[in-house]
């Protein structure tokens, strides 16, 4: 069991880290768009404080087409990515993103 009280260290190895789960994470990771993250920051998930990046990216559909960008956050629990947390809207709200090129240049 983890002491609540210590604090989190930071993320160093955040951006390798997120590339190489989001290759197992989208069914297609080849062509996605409009990747914007931003760098981990303190944020209380589920009465914890933890490391969050947020990321908003738009993936290719089967068809071809892409949806409306999502927003994740991706909880980093002692220094290393733990999950991403689907509907991140409240955790990333006030999020400063900028462009993330390394997540629309991933191959299979």
């Amino acid at each position: 069991m983890e002491d609540s009280s210590v604090p989190q260290p930071f993320p160093d190895n955040y951006r390798p880290e997120l590339l190489a789960f989001m290759k197992t994470y989208l069914n297609n990771p080849v062509g996605v768009r409009n990747a914007m993250m931003a760098d981990p920051v303190q944020r209380t998930v589920g009465g914890r404080v933890r490391y969050v990046s947020c990321l908003r990216f738009s993936e290719p559909q089967s068809d071809g087409t892409y949806r409306e960008p999502r927003e994740r956050a991706v909880l980093f629990i002692n220094g290393r990515l733990d999950r991403i947390v689907p509907n991140a809207a409240e955790v990333c709200a006030g999020a400063s993103y900028m462009p993330f090129p390394e997540l629309e240049k991933m191959t299979r």
